[in-house]
């Protein structure tokens, strides 16, 4: 498997989140979210994301975590999935935003 298929899978299940009503949520600082986000995004900084997770599992949506490189949405990836919520990292939020 090559570098482009793997990015490309990751593009295929990003979209296929979306088509099951997911949000996004992107993790990174209010000012950096101010700076750009994508289209209906909401901003949950990275250190509120474990207080949020009972209002997050309550949506009984999956959920698509994005900030600016990848690493902080995969840290709260990561504290999701141990509330139990359906969710993934989709990466950078300009990433999210191309592919969905």
């Amino acid at each position: 498997m090559g570098l482009f298929s793997i990015f490309s899978n990751k593009g295929n299940k990003l979209k296929e989140f979306a088509d099951k009503g997911a949000i996004v949520v992107d993790v990174r600082t209010p000012g950096e979210f101010k700076s750009g986000h994508g289209k209906g995004a909401r901003n949950i900084p990275l250190q509120n994301i474990g207080a949020k997770t009972a209002e997050l599992k309550k949506l009984n949506k999956p959920i698509i975590l994005c900030c600016a490189s990848g690493m902080r949405s995969a840290q709260a990836t990561g504290i999701l999935k141990k509330a139990g919520i359906d969710c993934m990292n989709g990466g950078s939020w300009g990433k999210v935003d191309r592919s969905i």
